[in-house]
């Protein structure tokens, strides 16, 4: 709904690549979805501002046991929900057998297996 806290994503920002600042802690996984520390894992400002002119920024909202599916790529971002409602998120992630898991980038250790099964 509106008011509990929805999805907002700007629709084909996917096309684009935005960097992230900041390096990201180990076992951030563990609050990112209950949390918000900037600067890790989102881009700078005015990155989102450039690209929410370009694409616009759609609120995304459903009854329920609605679906949605996007391209994660996509810039997305939720606010707090102050309403008395629940809201509840499962994220799927389907990957090609081409595109399999590696040693990471960037980060100091492997994500836990729960998290990217190898």
């Amino acid at each position: 709904m509106p008011f509990n806290g929805p999805l907002m994503i700007l629709p084909g920002s996917h096309r684009r690549f935005v960097p992230c600042v900041g390096e990201t802690p180990g076992d951030y996984h563990r609050e990112s979805l209950t949390s918000y520390r900037p600067p890790f894992g989102t881009p700078e400002e005015n990155d989102i501002a450039t690209l929410a002119e370009e694409y616009g920024i759609t609120q995304v909202t459903g009854g329920a046991g609605s679906a949605l599916y996007f391209d994660c790529n996509c810039l997305h971002a939720s606010a707090g929900n102050i309403s008395p409602f629940p809201r509840s998120n499962l994220f799927v992630v389907f990957n090609a057998v081409s595109n399999a898991l590696e040693e990471p980038f960037a980060a100091q250790s492997r994500r836990p297996e729960y998290l990217a099964a190898r």
